[in-house]
């Protein structure tokens, strides 16, 4: 079983930033990759940001050059730095760690960004 714990979440006004880490249970290079997705009021969950064991990022359009995704293997801690925060940002982030073809998910975090 790995455990996913996300912080960071909180209110936020328009181009303000915040930062999201996930800590895991275990070494993240145990995992094929790690992610950020969010899901909004009313919509499907969607991906933000991933990083897989080689380091290799991948952004949503919707994000790139505000977000970015890093980790630290040394505290286990995949981060979501984001910056220039819009309202329809706002939406419950969740951390997924993937091995193999199972993902393991933590709880989420809200993220509110409003004037």
């Amino acid at each position: 079983q790995v455990d996913l714990v996300e912080s960071g979440g909180g209110s936020v006004q328009p181009g303000g930033s915040l930062r999201l880490s996930c800590a895991a249970s275990e070494n993240i290079f145990n995992f094929n990759a790690m992610a950020w997705s969010r899901q909004a009021p009313g919509k499907q969950r969607e991906l933000v940001a991933s990083i897989n064991v080689g380091g290799r990022l991948t952004y949503d359009d919707s994000v790139k050059g505000r977000f970015t995704i890093s980790r630290d293997a040394a505290k286990n801690t995949v981060y979501l730095q984001m910056d220039s925060l819009k309202p329809e940002d706002t939406a419950i982030y969740y951390c997924s760690a993937q091995i193999l073809s199972h993902s393991y998910w933590g709880q989420g975090t809200q993220v509110t960004v409003s004037p």
